[in-house]
């Protein structure tokens, strides 16, 4: 009964902030007072329900979240196996790291446009999103390598415990806090330089390909409207993830 009631008290607050912001943005709208700059959000939400009439609509988020979802993914398949390797290897986190610092230091636009020459523009998109990930994860697996208690490690080799059992019982909960963080990170990330990507590239099915003409169009609503689609998808997403490794530690808990 009092989750329920913390619940419902949780979604009353989330709903009267989102109405405060919709205020904002219409005094906005008031202030400014010319559509093509800023439209209001009747007209936004009014597209937006347009749009969401057209298959199109949906078969162009279903592309997008494939390729968000696949270079997600590989990013932290990839992250997390290098960088355990890395984080008990000294040597190979001295050889990765510099170029891990030069993919976070390097502009995203100078990538998409590499990438456009070396893959399809269906293509990019899962690239770029893989390689703006991957240093993410890698770093914050490291962070988990290294953090582990050493006491704990000590006491494994003192016992003579397998290998196997130190990466399974002392590693791998260790990493768990940083395995959820940089998930999180990822997939905000995500769609953030996956859509950036398919506003270079144009796929043919693809949220930025939408972005981009609307904005050749001067479709000011159906800018907004996409804009929102990416934040309301890149929400969910983030949402579904952490409820579920939630549910996947609690059920890990020893009983009493």
């Amino acid at each position: 009964m009092m989750d329920s009631t913390i619940k419902t008290k949780s979604y009353i607050k989330t709903v009267l902030i989102i109405g405060f912001w919709i205020m904002v943005w219409q005094i906005g709208y008031i202030i400014v007072g010319r559509d093509l700059y800023l439209p209001a959000p009747f007209q936004v939400f009014s597209r937006l329900t347009e749009l969401g009439a057209e298959k199109a609509f949906w078969t162009s988020i279903m592309y997008s979240v494939y390729r968000v979802g696949l270079g997600v993914i590989l990013s932290i398949i990839l992250g997390i196996a290098v960088g355990i390797i890395s984080g008990m290897n000294d040597l190979v986190y001295e050889i990765l790291n510099p170029a891990m610092v030069a993919i976070k230091s390097t502009p995203v636009m100078s990538f998409i446009i590499l990438a456009l020459i070396w893959f399809s523009s269906t293509n990019s998109p899962i690239f770029i999103c893989f390689l703006m990930c991957f240093p993410l994860v890698w770093t914050n697996t490291v962070a988990g390598i290294r953090n582990v208690d050493k006491k704990l490690l000590e006491m494994a080799h003192i016992y003579d415990v397998s290998k196997k059992q130190i990466i399974k019982k002392i590693y791998l909960p260790s990493l768990k806090p940083y395995f959820v963080s940089s998930s999180v990170q990822a997939l905000g990330l995500g769609w953030k330089v996956t859509v950036a990507a398919e506003v270079l590239s144009n796929p043919r099915h693809s949220i930025g390909g939408n972005l981009y003409a609307a904005k050749a169009y001067l479709d000011i609503p159906g800018l907004f409207a996409w804009t929102i689609t990416v934040i309301g998808l890149s929400y969910i997403f983030e949402v579904f993830f952490v409820s579920l490794m939630k549910k996947k530690m609690g059920s890990h808990k020893p009983h009493a």
